[in-house]
């Protein structure tokens, strides 16, 4: 089994104008980072013409499907029928998308076969991460 998910999702850019554009996205989950997902948009949909990758919790979007969740970089809410918003705040402004709960949903359960949520623990490389945190050690070569 593969320990990466990735998902296309139709994303619609909300914006002032009367019309909802439809850009399109990509969700991912990678095992090695169990507790995260991701949410990239190619270049023609960035104002800046690169891709642009936001990553938040796994978490968060379980609770965001449900009710309003995330006080942070990115937050979540229900919409009607079968939409949620996902909110993007950075210093340049807000970018707020609308993608289908269905899609979200299948891209979570997706997730929890790869690693059932409170077992993430159990994917995460204790002794990789230690040997990175020492590699790049703020105070110089080891004596």
């Amino acid at each position: 089994m593969s320990a990466v998910i990735e998902q296309a999702v139709q994303a619609r850019l909300v914006a002032s104008a009367p019309r909802m554009e439809t850009v399109p996205a990509t969700l991912r989950y990678d095992r090695e980072d169990p507790y995260a997902v991701s949410m990239a948009f190619p270049p023609p949909a960035t104002l800046e013409g690169v891709e642009v990758s936001w990553a938040f919790a796994r978490e968060l979007l379980v609770q965001g499907v449900e009710r309003p969740a995330g006080d942070g970089d990115v937050r979540l809410r229900p919409y009607g029928y079968d939409r949620t918003v996902v909110e993007f705040h950075a210093p340049e402004g807000v970018a707020m998308v609308h993608v289908r709960t269905s899609e979200l949903r299948r891209f979570l359960e997706r997730s929890q076969h790869l690693v059932p949520t409170g077992r993430e623990h159990q994917y995460l490389d204790w002794d990789q991460g230690l040997a990175e945190l020492l590699r790049e050690r703020p105070w110089g070569p080891a004596a």
